[in-house]
């Protein structure tokens, strides 16, 4: 359990350390890049709490699709930084504002959940040599998945797939005045009107 324990706050900093980086960075890209870093963490600390659907799922759609996404946008917009002069004295009592109530949930779920208790008396975090004959999450969620709720799921993915679609079409601009090749009437066309015979003066 003490390389579970050292992983854990390792991950944890690392999520910490990274996510400042995410709102103190001037550059759009690394801000993002460093998203990617805090999501990574996240899953990683996920797995070893023992939710590895979880883990999985944010690192699938999250770090797969939607930090992809803001990468991509953020490179093709190109956007320039304007320096813009503000008053720091005026953002502070927003800060404290801001600051207070975070805390105050903080030092509530502490409260509520005795997280720093459980960790050394009932260790929630997951060794992964005893799980290792077990069933995992990811199993039984696709066990249930795929046997109680296949109808559920299946009727699901059609509704995203005819989504997909729908948005493809609506997409695509169909213009009247472009001309196009039409092969079929290329090959029935005849070289008697095709090809036309002149004599050229010598």
């Amino acid at each position: 359990m003490i390389m579970e324990i050292f992983l854990f706050f390792i991950l944890s900093i690392f999520s910490l350390i990274a996510s400042l980086m995410v709102i103190t960075l001037k550059n759009a890209v690394h801000s993002v890049l460093f998203l990617i870093l805090v999501f990574c963490n996240m899953a990683g600390l996920l797995l070893l709490l023992g939710a590895e659907f979880l883990a999985f799922m944010l690192l699938i759609v999250y770090v797969g699709a939607i930090a992809v996404l803001f990468l991509f946008v953020v490179m093709m917009l190109n956007i320039k930084i304007n320096i813009v002069n503000l008053n720091s004295i005026s953002l502070i009592p927003l800060g404290i504002i801001i600051f207070g109530s975070l805390f105050y949930q903080f030092s509530l779920t502490i409260k509520e959940l005795y997280i720093f208790k459980s960790l050394y008396q009932q260790p929630t975090i997951v060794s992964w040599l005893i799980e290792e004959n077990l069933t995992l999450n990811v199993k039984v969620i696709g066990n249930v998945l795929y046997t109680n709720y296949s109808l559920l799921f299946i009727l699901s993915s059609l509704i995203l797939l005819i989504a997909m679609i729908g948005a493809i079409v609506l997409t695509m601009h169909q213009r009247t005045n472009v001309k196009k090749q039409l092969i079929e009437k290329q090959l029935i066309r005849s070289s008697a009107g095709a090809v036309k015979f002149i004599s050229l003066r010598k």
